[in-house]
């Protein structure tokens, strides 16, 4: 076959490290446009992306010239490298170390762009760990509590 065509929309959820709340409002936005323009590079579609301030969430066409692992590892990355250059937190910023990826048919992205239009009033109600198990368990994926946000579970034992 002369052409590859394909249809894959993924939504990729992933956190600040250590689920620090310091994506600041101000600075959001810049970070959303940043990185669709890595998605662009990476020659996928960005669709619509946003988040508060402990998460993001990332609705993406996905070109089969990457994996998506590889897509997410260079997200994180440039993201963070930017945030860093740009002094917009104090200290070090990063992403945690793992992420949710979820696919939908095309007759669902209307349900997917304004469920991730509308985090701020997501959140108002629910938890970043509310809201991921709450996916993990629509989609039937087997996981174990004990390791969700590990690391933020650490650092809440380290405090007590």
């Amino acid at each position: 076959m002369a052409n590859t065509y394909s249809q894959v929309y993924l939504q990729i959820v992933f956190g600040v490290k250590n689920r620090l709340s310091i994506i600041q409002s101000e600075w959001k936005n810049d970070l959303c446009k940043y990185i669709c323009g890595i998605v662009n590079n990476l020659r996928c579609k960005p669709i619509i992306i946003n988040g508060v301030g402990d998460h993001l969430h990332l609705l993406i066409g996905l070109k089969p010239t990457i994996s998506i692992s590889e897509l997410v590892q260079k997200i994180k990355a440039n993201s963070s490298r930017w945030i860093n250059e740009n002094n917009l937190v104090r200290g070090k910023f990063e992403w945690q170390s793992g992420y949710g990826v979820f696919s939908y048919s095309h007759s669902q992205l209307t349900q997917v762009i304004n469920y991730i239009k509308n985090q701020e009033v997501h959140h108002s109600k629910k938890t970043f760990s509310q809201e991921y198990e709450e996916f993990l368990k629509a989609f039937e994926i087997e996981y174990e509590k004990k390791y969700i946000f590990e690391e933020l579970r650490y650092i809440e034992s380290r405090k007590g």
